[in-house]
């Protein structure tokens, strides 16, 4: 059955939905080490079947865009369920590594801005880290 213009409206308008009200998405893009996530805020422009979201160009994440173009976006709700749910199942992830972004910093924010400002040499690496985990 061939996809009518219909359907693809159908479609957008139930993504549309699925994800109105989450202003955060996590991005995965492709570096030279494998796959990299990263939350990124969703830009508040009616979804149409595109995506908008904002970075700047000296980031590791533009410079991965350029290199490969092809992303994957997710959206995640909060459970509609109860703790005891005879559904409900744990899932255990071992950590081998971490990634963590300190924008939240506003301490760390200001020294990495200063270190912009008065032209020394700042990475992204200033606010985010990846970290290995002991077995």
């Amino acid at each position: 059955m061939a996809h009518t213009h219909t359907d693809s409206e159908e479609a957008v308008r139930k993504v549309r939905d699925l994800i109105k009200g989450i202003d955060t998405a996590m991005l995965t893009t492709v570096s030279a080490d494998g796959l990299v996530t990263r939350p990124m805020k969703t830009q508040e422009v009616e979804f149409d079947g595109d995506l908008c979201f904002l970075t700047k160009k000296d980031t590791n994440n533009y410079r991965e865009l350029l290199n490969h173009s092809s992303v994957n976006v997710a959206y995640e709700k909060l459970l509609d369920t109860t703790y005891d749910d005879p559904n409900l199942v744990l899932v255990k992830v071992k950590a081998e590594t971490a990634e963590y972004w300190e924008t939240g910093s506003k301490i760390k924010m200001v020294a990495h801005l200063f270190k912009r400002l008065t032209g020394r040499d700042v990475s992204e690496s200033d606010l985010n880290k990846t970290v290995e985990m002991n077995a």
